[in-house]
């Protein structure tokens, strides 16, 4: 690797405010270290499959350019969101198929390659999602019991606004979200997965299907989508809708810290296994996990089509990744470079790609931080399922975006307590 330079980048814990759209604000990200690099310290830069990412950064730039306004989030990229909407109709405007030389060249014209993780470490990390495919059935019996449903109408998301002087003082978002449901003038609270899967939502006919297992259930809450094999014999397509506002809890750190599995063993075969084996131990377990995920049928998805991420656009399988949206703008490419256990359980794959930012999850939380999507069915279940490991990052900023300062007046991590 070359990346051991003499600066670096941490931004300060403030989030600037907004800048006006004619002038797009520096790049500011809170408890982050930001280094400036040149493609050629990028190990595998040459040898990746360009063209390949560029098919997905294109699917995104669709969007940014529907879009064709700012966002209005004021994350602490948005002047990549900015500058994203300059780069796309370039991306646009190419003749397909996009070879990749072509590509490449199009990444290394438009982009600057710029490490990223948080203060105080060189490492980030990286999980892997996919997209289940269990058996099911329209209507009860039989074995299924197990509901998966749509969203409620009483639930709703409301935005609170923070003032500009709390957001410099905490290095917070301008405006925070709270899922609940109304009750007066206020937003309380909705049912937890201990209280849905006990029966609040029943007799409402918000069920779209039944499965047999709940725990294909509690992982496809997990993982955003599904494909259903009907017993009827039709395929039926669920994707992510919305969530019930109830925090999201990682079951395995659970046995991890319990000492029933080592941190270096853990997956989600792992986690199967264990539920599978003591039942009333994993239904409790799945219960500490207090977030419930309610679908949606795609009726209109193809069989062979991969399903929506969070930006609305297509996920293309070992390209796509899911990202912090309170961080990151969808449509960003990464340059990911890691060993993974990708051929085999212990393996050490060397894994080294441009992915694009298209989707988010609870558990995606930091500047270097991501879950690569790797597909449907079994195989790619098992390969998502053991990734839990640590990877360097690199942020591709547009040209167009504003690095002043980056690189310099490196700040000391904040002191790490005293045992």
């Amino acid at each position: 690797m070359k990346m051991e330079r003499t600066f670096a980048m941490c931004v300060a814990a403030s989030v600037l405010a907004a800048a006006p759209v004619a002038a797009a604000a520096p790049l500011r990200i809170p408890n982050t270290e930001l280094e400036p690099l040149t493609f050629t310290d990028l190990d595998g830069w040459a040898d990746d499959d360009h063209a390949a990412a560029f098919v997905a950064f294109r699917n995104s730039c669709h969007m940014i350019v529907k879009r064709n306004e700012r966002s209005g989030s004021h994350k602490p990229t948005q002047s990549i969101d900015d500058a994203l909407r300059e780069v796309c109709p370039r991306a646009m405007e190419l003749k397909e198929p996009v070879d990749s030389a072509t590509a490449r060249r199009f990444f290394e014209e438009n982009f600057r390659p710029v490490r990223i993780s948080r203060l105080g470490e060189r490492d980030g990390f990286l999980t892997g999602y996919y997209e289940p495919e269990v058996e099911g059935s329209r209507k009860p019996g039989e074995g299924f019991n197990v509901p998966m449903y749509r969203k409620p109408t009483e639930l709703i998301a409301k935005t609170l606004k923070i003032s500009k002087l709390r957001r410099t003082a905490r290095a917070v978002p301008a405006n925070r979200t709270k899922v609940g449901k109304r009750k007066g003038h206020l937003v309380v609270a909705y049912h937890d997965r201990a209280a849905i899967e006990d029966g609040a939502l029943s007799g409402r006919a918000l069920e779209i299907c039944w499965l047999k297992d709940p725990i294909d259930a509690f992982f496809i809450h997990i993982q955003g989508s599904a494909r259903i094999r009907l017993n009827d014999g039709k395929l039926l397509r669920l994707n992510y809708d919305a969530q019930n506002g109830r925090p999201y809890l990682a079951v395995g750190r659970v046995l991890i810290e319990r000492g029933i599995v080592p941190a270096d063993e853990m997956s989600m075969d792992k986690i199967r296994t264990f539920i599978a084996e003591s039942p009333d131990e994993g239904r409790e377990l799945m219960r500490m996990n207090h977030s419930f995920v309610f679908f949606r049928e795609m009726a209109e998805l193809p069989p062979d089509a991969e399903p929506s991420g969070a930006q609305g656009v297509p996920l293309t399988r070992g390209r796509s990744i899911a990202v912090d949206k309170a961080i990151h703008v969808y449509g960003t490419p990464f340059w990911i470079d890691a060993e993974l256990p990708i051929e085999r359980e212990y393996a050490k794959t060397r894994f080294r790609h441009l992915m694009v930012a298209q989707d988010t999850g609870g558990s995606i939380v930091g500047p270097a931080r991501a879950d690569i999507y790797f597909g449907a069915g079994i195989e790619a279940g098992t390969v998502a399922g053991r990734l839990r490991h640590p990877g360097h990052f690199f942020i591709l900023v547009p040209r167009a975006a504003d690095l002043a300062g980056v690189g310099e007046n490196v700040p000391l991590p904040p002191p790490r307590p005293k045992p």
